[in-house]
């Protein structure tokens, strides 16, 4: 299912969709309406209750000298081959693989809503702003921060877990703006390359019924890999919704 987003409330139109699922690219929103598949379920994070671990905390620590900047939706070239590196190594042959220039600069600047990048450097020389590194496309919403796609130098000798960084700099920039959540997309139950998505605590996951929040418990078993009807016997997939809202429709990819 998809909408055009534009005209003077665009921003407000993208918030109440992003609430029930919705992603967007550029100036469409979406979310997966599958016959027989409930497999695709929007996950957020809950940004001011955020409790990182031992080993988010070391990432914390390992890149708390990058320089970060918020900038305005404009497409660089250096953003640009970056990119070009990231999906080289991390998703050949994928979708985006063959993006050129103006591609890029279509899904940055075609935008109805607040959004900006934010642009990951390593530190300055003094003379010129230090090397991009990371980057992301996000944008600001009522209730949180969307990332809407985020990408970096998978082969940096000397800094690992860049991809995490990003997640754990936008939820401390969630709570220090005072806005609840971080949106991640839509997580697949059994996904290797989606499971990172699920380690980020407390994390709530779209249902039928609204929003719901995971259990120290049921996260765990998922983090390990953990069946789906191993989680589901913990029971706490059946409470009441956390805001009391409705969704008429399946999540789904």
């Amino acid at each position: 299912m998809f909408t055009e987003l534009k005209g003077p409330h665009s921003d407000q139109l993208n918030e109440a969709l992003g609430r029930i699922g919705f992603r967007r690219s550029q100036t469409v929103a979406y979310r997966p309406s599958c016959a027989n598949c409930s497999a695709c379920i929007s996950v957020r994070v809950v940004a001011d209750e955020f409790q990182p671990s031992s080993t988010q905390r070391r990432n914390l620590r390992r890149n708390e000298d990058l320089v970060t900047t918020e900038c305005r939706p404009w497409a660089t070239e250096e953003q640009f081959d970056l990119l070009q590196r990231y999906l080289g190594v991390r998703h050949p042959g994928g979708g985006m693989a063959s993006m050129d220039e103006i591609d890029y600069a279509d899904m940055v600047e075609h935008t109805p809503v607040s959004s900006y990048v934010i642009e990951y450097r390593e530190p300055s020389d003094g003379l010129q702003p230090g090397r991009l590194i990371g980057a992301c496309l996000t944008d600001r919403q009522g209730d949180g921060l969307s990332m809407i796609y985020s990408f970096y130098d998978p082969e940096h000798e000397a800094r690992s877990g860049l991809g995490n960084y990003i997640i754990l700099d936008h939820i401390r920039r969630a709570a220090e703006q005072g806005l609840p959540y971080v949106y991640l997309g839509y997580w697949v139950e059994g996904s290797d390359r989606m499971r990172y998505k699920i380690r980020y605590r407390p994390m709530e996951r779209l249902t039928r019924d609204g929003w719901r929040r995971l259990s120290d418990e049921e996260q765990a078993a998922l983090i390990s890999g953990t069946s789906s009807a191993a989680v589901r016997e913990a029971g706490s997939l059946s409470g009441p919704a956390k805001d009391g809202s409705q969704d008429q429709y399946s999540i789904t990819e």
